[in-house]
């Protein structure tokens, strides 16, 4: 879904090029040119790996909430901060399921749970735990925050790849 050449022929194969509006013409390396409609994606699996993921989270930080306190050197007390941060991980794990049902099949061609896995796993290590790594040292913190943190978010993409790859 989402990737098609510019004659109609779906895409099977990665490319590179730039933007240029909503439906977006990308050149191959063979001349074709391709368009991504940021519309044609699969909501319902966007949603339920939206819905998966944030279930992991909380999964994942009731299970370390005592190591995730200490390394962010804060007590439940002190961080005292409502529900807001749970409206605002379901709306980043919502852009993020998103952006990977619009890219697989844009990169691998075909939306499956192992090119799910691939896209999610390259853009964990490429944008995710660069940037984590990068502000964490900014801000001193500590590397078992690092760790946890990166690990979760992980696990959210690589859930998400599943569940979008399973809706294929």
């Amino acid at each position: 879904m989402g990737a098609h050449l510019q004659d109609g022929r779906p895409l099977n194969r990665g490319f590179h090029g730039g933007f240029t509006g909503a439906n977006i013409p990308w050149a191959t390396g063979s001349g074709e040119t391709i368009m991504i409609s940021h519309f044609a994606v699969n909501w319902l699996a966007i949603v339920l790996a939206t819905l998966a993921s944030f279930a992991f989270g909380a999964a994942w930080y009731m299970g370390l909430s005592r190591q995730w306190l200490a390394a962010l050197g804060k007590t439940r007390e002190q961080l005292n901060v409502g529900n807001t941060p749970f409206i605002w991980s379901v709306v980043v794990e919502l852009v993020m399921a998103y952006f990977l049902a619009l890219l697989t099949p844009a990169l691998l061609g075909d939306v499956t749970i192992l090119n799910g896995l691939i896209v999610a796993a390259h853009m964990w290590f490429g944008f995710v735990l660069t940037s984590m790594i990068m502000n964490h040292r900014y801000e001193g913190m500590k590397w078992s925050l690092t760790v946890i943190d990166s690990l979760h978010l992980l696990g959210v993409l690589l859930i998400q790849g599943v569940v979008i790859g399973l809706f294929g």
